[in-house]
C-alpha cells in the first residue's frame, strides 16, 4: 500500500499542488497555497467498509406538500430565502467585510426568536469571531437587548454541537463565521480549506437530523467570491451575497442559489444608525433625488428575480484629454458598454467611440441584465447631442450588433412599475404590448430611431448642441 503523503492546497480557490509555490496558478493568488496532511473522509465517524443495503426506488410522481417556513420577520430576509426559512435547511450568507452580515444575521435571529418563543423555538447565535461582549454592544445600539437569543462564543465543531445537543432543538442556528471554525480530527491550521469543509459537513448534518435552520455566515475573497471551497457551497441549500457600496447607506442581499425558491431574488435594506431598515420600495429609493434636467440621465426598468426595479443610468461624454479615450463604468459591465458604443457608431455614425466616455448606475446598484442596454443608450446619446430625455420617460431593451432592438422578458411587470411610479412614457422595442391603461407606448425597432428619439427637438436643449448628422459627416 502507498504511503499518503501530504499536499499542496490554495486556500483561496482549492487547487492542489505537489510543492509549494508563491503563487496559485488557477486563481492568481499569492501567499495562498499551504501544506496540509491527508484529509480523512466527510464526518469524524469513518469505519470499515461493509456490503451496502438495497433501497427502494420510486418515480417522480409525488403527493408531499411544501416545506414549511418558519418568517425571520424581516420581509425582505424572507423574500430572498423563498418566503422564510426551511426547517433543516442551510444558508450561506456572504459579503465583504464590514458591510453589515453580522447585524443582518443579529436582526433576523431578533425577529425570530419574539414570535417563535410562543411555539417552544428559540434561537442561538454562535460568534466565532466576536466576544459575547461585542456582540451584546452591538444588540444595545439596535435595541435588541431584550431579544431572547441565545447567545455563545466558541470555535470548536464538536463544542457547539455538544452545546446544541445537550438541549431542545433550536428553530435557528447562526454561526458567524464558518472560517473561524475548527474540528479536533484534524491537525489542519484552522480556516484551511479541510477544516472548513469538514466543521461544514458536521454542522449541515446537525442541521439535517435536528430540523434547525442553519445560518452560516462566510467571508469573501478580493474578487468577491465566497473564500473556502465551492464543496461548502455545494453543501448548503442557499447561498446569499450582501453586497453594497461604502459610500451609499442601503444594501442588497442576493441569492445565487436556493433549492426551496428563485435564484436572483434580492431584498433591499438602508444601513441606519440603529441597524438594517427595510426598503419596501427600492424604485423611490434610487430616484428619489433625481432632478431629470441634465443630459446624459435615462431612467431604466429592470427587473431583479420577481421583483421590478426602476434605477437611473448616467451617462457623460466629453472630449479626450488624452491620444487614448477613457471608459469608466460604475454599476455595469464594461463589454457591455464596449458593445454599445461600437453599434452607435457603426449603425447610426455617431462617432462617439473617440471620446471619453463615463457611465454610472445611479445609487451604486449593479445592473447585469442586457434589457439595460436601451436606457445605457440613450444616455450616451443625450449627453452626446447635449438634448435631455423627457423626465417622465423609461426605457428597457437588448441591443443586438445589427443595430436592433430586441424585447425584454417580463414587460408587463417593469411597465406596471414605471406607471405605479408617476411616468407617462415607456420607449420598448417593437412589439411590446400593455395591458391596461396608464402608460404611453413608444416602439423602437432599431438605433437609428433611438438617436432621433433622444435627439429630437421635444427635448430640452442644454448647452451645446452637437446633430448626429453632423458628428457623422466630421466623422467621416
Amino acid at each position: 500500500m502507498a504511503r499518503t503523503q501530504a499536499s499542496f492546497v490554495c486556500q483561496n480557490c482549492g487547487a492542489v499542488y505537489a510543492k509549494w509555490s508563491g503563487k496559485c496558478e488557477a486563481c492568481g493568488g499569492w501567499n495562498t497555497i499551504v501544506e496540509e496532511g491527508p484529509a480523512p473522509p466527510l464526518g469524524s465517524n469513518a469505519t470499515k467498509r461493509v456490503k451496502g443495503r438495497k433501497f427502494a426506488l420510486e418515480d417522480l410522481k409525488t403527493e408531499d406538500k411544501a416545506p414549511p417556513r418558519r418568517s425571520t420577520g424581516i420581509a425582505e430576509f424572507d423574500r430572498v430565502c423563498g418566503g422564510g426559512l426551511v426547517p433543516g435547511s442551510a444558508l450561506l450568507i456572504g459579503g465583504d467585510p464590514g458591510i453589515g452580515k453580522s447585524t443582518l444575521i443579529l436582526q433576523a435571529l431578533a425577529s425570530y426568536a419574539k414570535v417563535a418563543t410562543k411555539s417552544g423555538r428559540h434561537a442561538v447565535y454562535i460568534s466565532g469571531e466576536e466576544a459575547m461582549a461585542q456582540v451584546r454592544l452591538r444588540a444595545s445600539r439596535m435595541d435588541l437587548s431584550d431579544a431572547p437569543v441565545s447567545l455563545g462564543s466558541a470555535t470548536c465543531v464538536e463544542d457547539i454541537l455538544s452545546t446544541l445537543e445537550s438541549g431542545p432543538t433550536p428553530g435557528v442556528v447562526a454561526i458567524d463565521s464558518i472560517q473561524t471554525i475548527w474540528t479536533s480530527a484534524l491537525e489542519a491550521a484552522p480556516g484551511t480549506i479541510a477544516q472548513v469543509r469538514t466543521a461544514s459537513f458536521d454542522l449541515v448534518r446537525y442541521a439535517k437530523a435536528s430540523g434547525a435552520a442553519l445560518l452560516l455566515v462566510g467571508h469573501v475573497t478580493k474578487d468577491g467570491q465566497i473564500a473556502g471551497p465551492k464543496a461548502v457551497e455545494h453543501l448548503v441549500d442557499a447561498v446569499l451575497y450582501f453586497e453594497g457600496e461604502r459610500g451609499h447607506h442601503f444594501r442588497v442581499l442576493r441569492a445565487v442559489k436556493n433549492r426551496f425558491g428563485p435564484t436572483d431574488e434580492i431584498g433591499v435594506f438602508e444601513m441606519t444608525g440603529r441597524g438594517l431598515a427595510e426598503v419596501a420600495n427600492p424604485s423611490a429609493l434610487f430616484l428619489g433625488d433625481r432632478s431629470g434636467a441634465a443630459p446624459g440621465a435615462a431612467v431604466f426598468a429592470g427587473l431583479e428575480g420577481t421583483r421590478p426595479l426602476l434605477v437611473e443610468i448616467q451617462a457623460l461624454v466629453a472630449a479626450p484629454g488624452y491620444g487614448t479615450p477613457r471608459r469608466a463604468v460604475v454599476g455595469w459591465d464594461t463589454g457591455r458598454l464596449a458593445m454599445i458604443l461600437a453599434v452607435l457608431d457603426a449603425r447610426a455614425g455617431l462617432g462617439i467611440s473617440s471620446h471619453d466616455v463615463y457611465l454610472n448606475v445611479a445609487g451604486g446598484l449593479k445592473v447585469s441584465e442586457p434589457a439595460a442596454d436601451l436606457a445605457a443608450a440613450a444616455a450616451l446619446i443625450s449627453s452626446f447631442t447635449g438634448r435631455a430625455l423627457p423626465k417622465d420617460c423609461v426605457l428597457f431593451g437588448e441591443f443586438s450588433l445589427s443595430g436592433d432592438v430586441r424585447p425584454a422578458p417580463q414587460a408587463e411587470l417593469r411597465l406596471k412599475e414605471a406607471a405605479k411610479l408617476g411616468f407617462s412614457t415607456a420607449i420598448v422595442p417593437q412589439g411590446t404590448k400593455m395591458i391596461g391603461d396608464g402608460l404611453q407606448l413608444r416602439e423602437i425597432k432599431d438605433v437609428q430611431e433611438l438617436v432621433s428619439f433622444a435627439s429630437s427637438g421635444a427635448a430640452q436643449t442644454q448647452g451645446r448642441v452637437v446633430r448626429p448628422s453632423v458628428v457623422k459627416s466630421n466623422h467621416e
